[in-house]
């Protein structure tokens, strides 16, 4: 179908440029505010935390707690989880055709919501921040919504811009950072879109670069316009035959690259890499051959790049009926994670790395960091002052 239409015109030019998407060496944003529920007005002392992250694809909450006997003075940002949630929403569906978010979708999202709600309210949880990215920022009914979930279930969504996404992402996932590299490129794939940070190596611990973990950082990032479900929605579901199917992934791969020459340009020498999203998790599960996930495994993993990259040819290959029958797979990812891996592959064609390590944390975990690290700042401003 005219390669389905050349992409959906290419989504309209990525509906947004690579020049305004992409900056080197970004100034860090502050530590973020606490947007959350109706309920301000949080107690001090080592009561519960909450991070949710309503995203293209899925809608995430993570509760936690300091864990018992830790010193805020060391403002390491530590947590213990206490209660989790997570379900696909697939908030961004059809976005890409209509500019909007779609009725069943935002039902789909506000069933979710709703349950989180539900979960902070019995936990009692007053220090809450609640984030939307890419779906709602894109959207042009994204504001309505917004204020449709605070109505209805007084979570106050805060639309973060990418730089504070990527931000969040790398502080979620910097204990996995191997201190002995010089240069690590963190990234999140997305459903709308993937983040894509290179960290380098400084002298010192200054408070400055805490958002990027201690004695790093941010040397370039890149907001890649392109998610699992924007990337797949350029594509028909299923190409027919095991060529055209492969043609299709090659062009999803290609739309990704286009988008990465300002990392691409400084990936001379060794860099980590380390990737955090459902993409990087499932197929790092697969190449181990595990039958059913087991986060214990996963989290933290190194997988070689090559296993990896061929594993998404062969995931490419076949059809969604095919992939749904994939243990790990199913039908809830058949059809996201030809895309996912498509993107994959550009970032790992960014260097020579060997290896990938695997993250299963990122953005809820940078949030609760920030957080703890807030509290633990004011504290100290305080016993000071």
């Amino acid at each position: 179908m005219d390669e389905f239409r050349a992409g959906q015109a290419e989504a309209a030019g990525a509906m947004r440029s690579d020049a305004a998407r992409s900056e080197t060496a970004p100034e860090a944003p502050d530590l973020p505010r606490v947007a959350g529920r109706r309920c301000s007005g949080a107690p001090a002392g080592r009561g519960a935390y909450a991070a949710l992250d309503l995203g293209t694809n899925n809608c995430r909450l993570l509760i936690a707690r300091r864990p018992s006997g830790g010193d805020a003075a060391e403002g390491n940002g530590d947590f213990q989880v206490i209660d989790a949630f997570s379900r696909v929403v697939r908030l961004g569906e059809g976005l890409l055709q209509s500019g909007r978010l779609s009725d069943a979708a935002m039902d789909r999202a506000m069933v979710a919501l709703s349950a989180c709600a539900d979960k902070l309210a019995r936990r009692g949880v007053a220090q809450v921040r609640s984030v939307a990215t890419e779906a709602c920022r894109r959207a042009g009914n994204g504001p309505d919504f917004v204020r449709r979930v605070y109505a209805e279930t007084g979570l106050a969504l805060d639309v973060i811009t990418p730089a504070e996404e990527a931000r969040l992402a790398v502080l979620g996932c910097q204990t996995l950072i191997d201190r002995r590299a010089r240069r690590t490129l963190v990234f999140d794939i997305g459903g709308g879109s993937t983040e894509v940070v290179l960290l380098e190596r400084v002298n010192g611990n200054r408070l400055r670069d805490r958002a990027q973990g201690p004695g790093f950082r941010m040397q370039a990032w890149v907001s890649v316009p392109w998610g699992v479900v924007s990337l797949g929605e350029t594509e028909l579901a299923d190409a027919g035959n095991p060529v055209r199917r492969l043609e299709a992934y090659a062009r999803m791969k290609a739309r990704v690259a286009r988008h990465l020459g300002p990392v691409k340009r400084l990936m001379q020498g060794e860099v980590q890499m380390l990737g955090t999203s459902g993409t990087v998790t499932t197929l790092a599960s697969l190449n181990m051959g595990l039958l059913q996930y087991d986060r214990r495994k996963v989290d933290g993993s190194l997988a070689a790049t090559s296993e990896l990259v061929a594993l998404s040819h062969d995931l490419a290959l076949k059809s969604p009926e095919e992939r749904a029958l994939i243990p790990g797979v199913g039908t809830d990812r058949a059809d996201l994670v030809v895309a996912g891996a498509a993107i994959l592959e550009a970032l790992i064609d960014l260097g020579a790395a060997p290896m990938l390590r695997v993250a299963d944390r990122g953005i809820r975990e940078g949030i609760l960091r920030s957080m703890i690290a807030r509290e633990d700042s004011q504290r100290l401003q305080a016993s000071s002052g």
